[in-house]
């Protein structure tokens, strides 16, 4: 890559950051390397490996007689202005939306180019853009690999990656397992939210609750260089009404201590009738950046209550999906509820050993508490005759993370290594409260117009049924091996993972049934080569890290402990930069064990397996002036390749559609200087509601629509949002997180307007 290329590319992405440098492009190649790097001395990021040993390894004499020349042409061009942001961060992409880069686990912050790994990393601005109240409808708005149920008010975050279901609790921060929020998270405290597809065990070790198919990494917001005070007011139908204060600032001579302040505030009634939400969020993020150290500190508290939560219903034996209701009816009473807390600290520190080297070490606890009366009710006619029941559960979560490594980059010969080693700890404890049938006989009622009693009686004591306590341990190793001045890099590596669970009665706290204490080592290879400035293309071949079981006691082999088991996944893919727009496309083959119990041994074992294969096409960026698109095609098979006894074999996995098409598209007008109109698509082929394929639900396709206009008001900026979802009011069946069926979101209007002070 030539240094002309390089700083037209980076041009495009960069946002302001008050740097100014001067950039002298001569005549030769070796004279414009060597203006660069005496340019942006300052800017590590902007310099490539290849770029550094070329200039490594030129002559003192070359050297002068180059920087004569520099000195020369500098004369006779204009002063340039840069504008850039800390190295160590991803810059956004041209069009703002996705950055160009993210953390890949143990492998640390890299270019998307450079990555031999399908992933995006969306921007702040994008989550600002979209009135997202959660992760996954960051996550899922527009990546077509990504598929959520479009369920509102339901408890717990819910989506899959490449069609194997993920967990909320499995998402990490700043790299570290468990601080996130226990159920969900509110992504204002977060300026980049990254997703990784595939399985990454090597990368991110054994994720807690098992997630296959990809991995979310949410990134804390920081001070930047710029006083930051930003209030932003919204609205959501029918009447939800909120504030959000975003404060940041930046201390010492040599704005050395950042501090960055998030509060939140969001109540009232949602688009489902009689759903009320009430969430809260307050958040502190402290840096400290000196000359070879760095250190942070989070600190969060969120509360997340809702009444006439969304549950899944049950169909009875015989029932087919009965005909649509309209998709603002509320299956649970006013009186159900869930009420969920959250508080969390998070310690980082990074050094840098040398100018090769850098040690880094993060510590974390996270407690989290639910309470719950939920309805997990059966429709029982085709008519939609509803049986319901109630029941009371409550969670408390407590989990401790730690993390420590070494990030190093040296070269043997003409080969360059970058190296990672971190080793990873998790500790869980977990008491579940609950019982169940709150009332004395089921309350009947339709699904078309639901009728509810009084609310149900719920002890302030709930008894404590079981208690778990869940260790992670793991260490990691990987060497990035590059060749042909960078363009051929090799990734090999391998981690070792360590599961240690035990269950104790809630009542008595004795342990019950075996302690499970198992491990695995999962390797993992991935090549890249980059064919040019524009073209990567790569190969993977990593697994996942699932915790095994212990065989009932009802099996012939009761009280086998198996060691977890492994995901594994081929992949191939292909990436395009075009400088303004970026594709990627990707083929993969997953394979995912299972366990059961055959029916003519009794005999327990992870003879199961779902294979998911798939192609994808992802894009993002300005493919014209005033223009972006960020969407993708995405095909995937998943299928039951070994069941018990055969039975449902060769059937397609349920909850997961083939089909996913997804665009969201914003153009910049003309003719009124910041007027924005934002419009978004998403479609889904039919996805399988039994196991046999026997009832199913079908295709959807959502549109979206919306305005954004930016301007000043007294000097001061002022961006003004509107977008309406689901605009056509489509009513929808979708598979609940919990298992059933349940609505769509209806027609919902978002309003917001924020304003810099």
């Amino acid at each position: 890559m030539t240094a002309k290329s390089l700083v037209q590319r980076h041009a495009k992405r960069l946002r302001p950051f008050s740097v100014k440098t001067t950039a002298i492009l001569t005549h030769t190649a070796m004279a414009a390397r060597t203006a660069l790097v005496l340019g942006l001395s300052g800017a590590a990021a902007m310099t490539t490996p290849a770029m550094a040993q070329s200039t490594a390894t030129t002559t003192s004499a070359s050297a002068a007689q180059t920087q004569e020349q520099a000195k020369e042409h500098a004369k006779a061009l204009p002063e340039v202005t840069v504008q850039g942001q800390d190295s160590a961060a991803p810059l956004p992409y041209a069009g703002g939306q996705i950055n160009t880069g993210g953390r890949v686990g143990l492998l640390g912050e890299k270019d998307f180019m450079e990555t031999p790994f399908s992933t995006i990393s969306y921007t702040e601005s994008f989550i600002e853009d979209q009135h997202a109240q959660d992760i996954s409808e960051v996550i899922t708005k527009t990546d077509p690999t990504v598929f959520t149920s479009g369920i509102p008010g339901d408890s717990e975050e819910g989506y899959s990656i490449r069609g194997f279901s993920s967990s909320v609790g499995d998402v990490t921060v700043n790299g570290l397992a468990g601080m996130a929020a226990f159920y969900r998270s509110a992504p204002e405290m977060y300026e980049r939210v990254e997703v990784l597809k595939g399985p990454s065990a090597l990368l991110n070790g054994m994720p807690p609750r098992g997630s296959a198919g990809g991995a979310v990494n949410l990134v804390s917001k920081r001070a930047g260089n710029d006083p930051l005070t930003r209030l932003t007011a919204s609205y959501m139908s029918r009447s939800y009404f909120g504030g959000h204060l975003d404060v940041g600032r930046r201390f010492g001579e040599d704005k050395s201590i950042g501090v960055r302040i998030n509060g939140v505030y969001r109540n009232g009634e949602t688009a489902v009738r009689t759903q009320d939400k009430k969430v809260s969020l307050a958040s502190l993020g402290l840096d400290w950046r000196g000359t070879r150290a760095r250190l942070s500190a989070d600190l969060y508290r969120s509360k997340d209550h809702a009444d006439a939560m969304t549950r899944g219903l049950s169909l009875a034996p015989g029932v087919s999906l009965p005909a649509l209701p309209n998709p603002d009816v509320s299956w649970n009473p006013p009186w159900a509820f869930y009420d969920n807390n959250d508080k969390g600290a998070i310690v980082r520190g990074e050094f840098d050993v040398t100018d090769q080297f850098t040690a880094y070490a993060s510590a974390g606890i996270n407690k989290n508490g639910i309470d719950t009366i939920m309805a997990p009710g059966q429709i029982t006619s085709n008519a939609g005759d509803l049986r319901v029941n109630f029941s009371g559960v409550g969670d408390r979560n407590t989990r401790k993370s730690a993390e420590v490594g070494l990030r190093g980059k040296f070269h043997t010969g003409d080969i360059g290594h970058q190296l990672a080693i971190n080793a990873t700890y998790y500790d869980e404890d977990r008491d579940f409260y609950g019982f169940r049938n709150v009332l004395p006989q089921d309350w009947l009622t339709n699904i078309y117009n639901p009728e509810w009693g009084p609310a149900a009686y719920r002890p302030s004591d709930l008894p404590r049924l079981s208690s778990t306590n869940n260790k992670l341990s793991s260490f990691g190793f990987a060497d990035t091996l590059s060749f042909a001045q960078n363009r051929v890099q090799l990734t090999l590596g391998l981690r070792h993972q360590r599961v240690e669970t035990t269950s104790f009665n809630g009542a008595t706290g004795a342990v019950t049934g075996t302690p499970y204490s198992e491990s695995a080592t999962t390797p993992a290879a991935a090549l890249l080569v980059k064919l040019n400035d524009k073209v990567s293309v790569y190969a993977n071949t990593i697994e996942g890290l699932s915790q095994g079981a212990i065989a009932p006691s009802t099996t012939e082999n009761a009280g086998e402990v198996f060691a977890p088991y492994k995901t594994k996944q081929k992949e191939l893919g292909v990436k395009f930069d075009l400088g303004d727009f970026a594709h990627t496309v990707s083929l993969y083959e997953i394979k995912r064990p299972s366990s059961y119990t055959d029916p003519y041994t009794n005999i327990f074992s992870f003879d199961g397996e779902q294979r998911n294969r798939g192609v994808e096409w992802g894009f993002f960026g300005k493919p014209i002036e005033h223009v972006r698109l960020l969407g993708g095609i995405a095909y995937s098979d998943p299928k039951m390749t070994r069941t018990a006894g055969g039975v449902n074999q060769g059937k397609q996995a349920t909850g997961m559609p083939k089909w996913q098409g997804k665009l969201g598209a914003e153009w910049d007008t003309t003719a009124v200087p910041g007027l924005t109109l934002t419009a978004n698509v998403s479609a889904a082929s039919k996805q399988y509601f039994t196991a046999d394929n026997s009832v199913w639900m079908a295709g959807r396709v959502v549109y979206d629509l919306g305005t954004r206009y930016a301007t000043q008001v007294s000097g001061r900026p002022l961006t003004l949002r509107l977008s309406v979802a689901n605009i056509t009011n489509k009513a929808y069946w979708a598979r609940a997180n919990y298992g059933g069926v349940a609505l769509g979101a209806p027609r919902t209007i978002n309003v917001s307007a924020t304003m810099d002070f």
